[in-house]
């Protein structure tokens, strides 16, 4: 029988990240949302001593596994299942602050995707110790966005003194100021060693903290996730050790065979659901308060009466909900999947492309039926509105998405559906 008990050890964190979201996160909300690229300083600090302990047993696991001691295998993981709970309700906290939680982040998920062990005990190693500290991803650039063949920043190989040496410009980088200029953070940057071979010649590269030639050019001031850092880098000659490359620097090319590339693009079906996951973090909040500042107006849903009896109030709850549950459930498919070691990849892009379009249609209603209150800055729906937006853009557009899913059912290739 299928069981969707959560773990009481899980249990026990939720309620804990429930007392985070309440007591810290909730009463700073509005002050962070005002003041942005103030770093939310109450929830750092929380979170960091956390943080800290859980890399600390992944570095002990690394050096484990590393030694030729390998766990007996016990089942699906349950570490995925943890991470995806505790997203999906801090993200009911502030979205925005979440994403200051100090961690490797999608940086660290490349490095733990494609990186060799000694990669993931010098980097991943940093944040078992210290001060907090950010990891970050920076692909996009001015001229490349969902089309990452476009992307044009450079990693020269300079053979005279075995470094790599990266020139372009990034854009749109997630904690990108937090992991260079505010701690001692790294970012993972793509670039491309041959721009005649495509997505075949795309490597990525862990540029970290203090490096010569790379500037944050601006802090971006954006419509929602308020408190998230958004930046810019500039590289100008920066020159960063030959190991610092991810996966194989060997260049394969247009016949499929690019495992570094394919292998670096797991990141995504690994972070899409966590993406999907805060998307509903913030649908459930401003669904919770709608619903329950209705109840304080008598509008109470009777789910025994037709759809026809009910009034359109009532209707549109049970819309919000049923697409909040339909995105929830695909995710935790998504993450099922690669808990069990399988592969998720249409999954992880149908829930990313169902919650972004779910959280944006449930915060935009929510605002509707709370009338003037609920554009008004008395209450928060409005910026839960403005953070949800996010989810349907970042880690891949819902059009990209949607296209992947395309591709994955029909079968087509990406050349034969665009």
């Amino acid at each position: 029988m299928i069981s969707f008990e959560i773990p009481e050890k899980i249990q026990n964190e939720l309620q804990l990240a429930k007392m985070v979201a309440e007591q810290v996160m909730r009463p700073k909300s509005r002050y962070y949302d005002e003041h942005e690229h103030e770093l939310p300083v109450e929830y750092v600090n929380m979170m960091w001593p956390v943080q800290k302990e859980q890399y600390k047993r992944t570095v002990a696991k690394l050096q484990t596994n590393g030694n030729g001691s390998q766990p007996e295998k016990q089942g699906p993981s349950t570490s995925l299942l943890r991470l995806i709970l505790m997203i999906e309700m801090l993200s009911w906290g502030d979205a925005g602050q979440y994403l200051s939680t100090p961690d490797p982040a999608l940086g660290g998920a490349a490095v733990e995707a494609v990186g060799t062990t000694a990669q993931k005990l010098r980097i991943l190693g940093k944040f078992a110790e210290g001060k907090p500290k950010w990891g970050a991803m920076a692909m996009t650039e001015p001229g490349a966005g969902s089309d990452t063949s476009a992307i044009r920043t450079t990693a020269t190989l300079d053979r005279e003194h075995n470094e790599w040496v990266l020139n372009g410009e990034k854009i749109f980088c997630t904690n990108g100021s937090l992991a260079l200029e505010q701690s001692d953070g790294f970012v993972v940057v793509w670039a491309t060693v041959d721009a005649s071979a495509g997505r075949a010649g795309m490597k990525p590269f862990v540029v970290e903290a203090g490096t010569p030639g790379v500037k944050i050019a601006k802090r971006e001031h954006k419509l929602g996730i308020r408190a998230s850092d958004t930046a810019a880098i500039v590289f100008t000659d920066a020159h960063i050790p030959y190991d610092n490359i991810l996966g194989s620097p060997e260049v394969q090319q247009r016949d499929g065979s690019n495992k570094g590339f394919k292998g670096a693009m797991k990141t995504f079906d690994a972070s899409r659901p966590a993406v999907a996951a805060s998307a509903m973090g913030i649908a459930r909040a401003a669904l919770e308060f709608t619903r329950d500042r209705l109840k304080q107006e008598g509008v109470v849903v009777d789910y025994a009466k037709p759809k026809f009896e009910m009034t359109a109030v009532e209707r549109d709850l049970i819309e919000m909900e049923a697409r909040h549950k339909s995105a929830w459930l695909l995710t935790l498919r998504a993450v099922a999947m690669m808990a069990h070691g399988e592969s998720n990849r249409l999954e992880a892009s149908m829930a990313k492309a169902r919650a972004g379009e779910s959280v944006t249609w449930i915060t935009q209603k929510a605002v509707e039926l709370l009338g003037p209150l609920g554009y008004s800055r008395e209450m928060l729906v409005e910026k839960w509105m403005r953070d949800a937006k996010i989810n349907d853009i970042y880690e891949g557009t819902k059009q990209i998405n949607t296209l992947i899913v395309a591709r994955s059912i029909l079968g087509y290739t990406r050349r034969e559906l665009k």
